[in-house]
């Protein structure tokens, strides 16, 4: 099964340009040596804060182990061809959601069709793909963000504009994720699909720790796109 774990780890603030376009060659490498198919869909997986800063294996304090590679597994069990890797140190989420951006171009040069590509974000994950929607400005593109947005972001984040078919899955028992129909209303690009989710796990922020069914199954639903909630 394909994967690819791209060194975004180097892609930092310092001479983003040419590292963005560094990161780009890498990754049109690996596709040639794997080959692609038109048909191929991808998932590209952003994980959660705590995971950036800590160890795989590390246990948050309140919510246990981030089942990351559990997820991965899910994904790519269901067909999907992976991108992820874990970051470490505390990134720039608009600078790295550039180097996303640059794969995504050239998944799409390869002539891979926009909507057989979908980025998934937890958390502060979200937070990147939300960037990435921004940046990308292509509305074929799939993205599902979870536990990801606050009101507050209309204010301390004004500069992200959702674009591409949106699905946004919160919990409700989650102080850092409530709807984000607000963020569709304020955004310009022209969103074809927009669904949400409001899950009853009662886990709090803790259930983006967990391989729980209840958001990756609507999230391959709608990767598969299937724009309609599960």
């Amino acid at each position: 099964m394909f994967e690819l774990k791209p060194a975004l780890h180097i892609y930092k603030l310092r001479a983003s340009i040419k590292i963005g376009l560094f990161i780009g060659i890498i990754f049109c490498s690996s596709l040639w040596a794997y080959g692609t198919n038109n048909d191929d869909r991808y998932i590209f997986f952003l994980h959660n804060r705590f995971l950036e800063e800590h160890e795989l294996n590390e246990l948050h304090p309140k919510f246990g182990r981030t089942e990351y590679n559990e997820m991965i597994a899910k994904f790519k069990k269901n067909g999907f061809k992976v991108f992820s890797e874990k970051r470490n140190g505390n990134v720039n989420a608009r600078e790295y959601a550039k180097g996303i951006v640059i794969q995504i171009d050239s998944l799409i040069e390869s002539g891979t069709q926009s909507n057989n590509i979908t980025i998934v974000g937890t958390s502060k994950g979200g937070y990147i793909a939300q960037y990435v929607s921004t940046l990308a400005r292509n509305p074929d593109l799939n993205f599902v963000f979870i536990g990801s947005f606050r009101i507050s972001d209309l204010v301390n984040n004004p500069e992200i504009n959702y674009c591409g078919n949106i699905l946004t899955i919160y919990e409700k028992s989650d102080p850092f994720g409530v709807s984000a129909l607000d963020r569709k209303k304020s955004s310009t690009c022209k969103i074809k699909h927009f669904e949400e989710i409001e899950l009853h796990t009662g886990m709090g922020h803790g259930f983006l720790f967990k391989a729980l069914k209840e958001w990756i199954e609507p999230t391959i639903h709608w990767a598969n796109r299937n724009y309609k909630s599960k």
